[in-house]
């Protein structure tokens, strides 16, 4: 399943975990994501993969779009 999030500057991305693998594209924008306990700075048209179970969260250094693409569905994020 793919999700596209807008973020505006500032905003945070809790620490999570679930055991979807996640891959997400920067559409826009600047952000640190941290991938178990590793913060790197992401910007427009850079990826970045979240193993099953990895504890990761997100800082919009900058507004911007992630695009986000897990496996398997995520059924809290599913349409009833």
């Amino acid at each position: 399943m793919m999700v596209r999030v807008a973020f505006e500057a500032g905003a945070i991305g809790a620490e999570h975990d679930h055991p979807h693998i996640q891959c997400s594209l920067v559409e826009s924008g600047v952000f640190d994501i941290t991938i178990t306990g590793q913060t790197r700075r992401f910007t427009a048209c850079d990826s970045f993969l979240v193993s099953s179970n990895a504890r990761h969260g997100a800082v919009a250094v900058e507004a911007g779009v992630l695009v986000d693409v897990f496996t398997p569905i995520r059924e809290d994020f599913a349409e009833p």
